[in-house]
């Protein structure tokens, strides 16, 4: 069983930078891709980033390209996002998941473990 705990979630204005944790645990960091995804109010989960398990590759959505940066460090089971230039259409849920069925990175449904959320709120 794996878990994934986030933190770093807060209330920034926009054009701000945060900073998410998540720290994995319970099998092999490095057996894992991971991602990050978000959900806002009324909206569906949406895919803003993944990392493969060597961080060697990184793959981003196009609203957050050029913004985020995905990373992670296998000495300590965690993979981070760096969030800079914040907007206020970045207020959402942030979650981490682990990769864990063939296919694209940017479906949530080949993500088998998944963290309780992380809230980030941006006001303009």
């Amino acid at each position: 069983q794996i878990n994934l705990v986030e933190s770093g979630g807060s209330s920034v204005q926009a054009g701000g930078s945060l900073r998410l944790s998540c720290v994995f645990s319970g099998r092999t960091f490095t057996d894992y891709d991971l991602g990050w995804f978000r959900e806002a109010p009324g909206k569906e989960r949406e895919f803003v980033s993944a990392i493969t398990w060597s961080g060697e590759n990184t793959y981003y959505g196009e609203s957050v390209q050029g913004r985020f940066t995905i990373s992670r460090d296998n000495t300590k089971d965690t993979v981070y996002l760096q969030m800079n230039n914040l907007k206020a259409e970045d207020t959402a849920v942030y979650y981490c998941a682990a990769f864990t069925r063939s296919g694209s990175y940017w479906n949530p449904e080949h993500y088998g473990y998944w963290g309780q959320g992380t809230r980030v709120t941006v006001s303009s």
